[in-house]
């Protein structure tokens, strides 16, 4: 590990993000998903003192949860949305309606990090951790053991995160 990694996860640990949440979930949504319970999660999470979530901006569950975020905003002020971008151009290969969603999204969050120039392989396993380095929750919409978002709610378990678990 380079020492500027090294320097940076020193600088991450001294950080409190007891007030931070990431959210990681499939791309594909079942047909009976609504935001409802999520929308009370999430309510939840401010109601208790968080009021910094982190947005992977994937099409499906990442775009829904942060126009989740954005929904409640207008009721807690205090309330920031963070659009972690793995990659310039990670909205290429959206469809129509959920490039126009992602841009909507992306220009209403509070900051932008984008985490490369170009996409690698690996790029969007990075995003996750760098998102579930920063906070002390994560939502998860989980429905397969094997996969970018199961490989994130280990990560964020053997982080010590708590995670709360959307089931529909």
């Amino acid at each position: 590990m380079e020492q500027l990694e090294l320097l940076e996860l020193r600088e991450l640990k001294k950080q409190d993000f007891s007030n931070a949440c990431a959210f990681t979930g499939h791309r594909e949504l079942e047909a009976d998903f609504t935001n409802k319970e999520l929308l009370k999660r999430v309510e939840s999470m401010i109601q208790k003192g968080v009021n910094v979530f982190y947005c992977g901006m994937a099409k499906g569950f990442d775009l829904v949860a942060g126009e989740t975020v954005l929904k409640l905003k207008k009721k807690y002020k205090e309330v920031k949305l963070i659009a972690c971008v793995p990659y310039y151009g990670q909205e290429r290969g959206f469809e129509e309606k959920d490039k126009k969603r992602y841009a909507n999204l992306l220009k209403k969050c509070d900051e932008k990090v984008l985490l490369s120039e170009s996409y690698y392989k690996g790029c969007l396993l990075a995003r996750n951790r760098y998102m579930v380095d920063r906070s002390a929750y994560l939502i998860a919409y989980l429905k397969k053991d094997v996969g970018g978002t199961a490989y994130t709610v280990n990560y964020a378990l053997k982080k010590g995160l708590e995670v709360v678990y959307i089931e529909k």
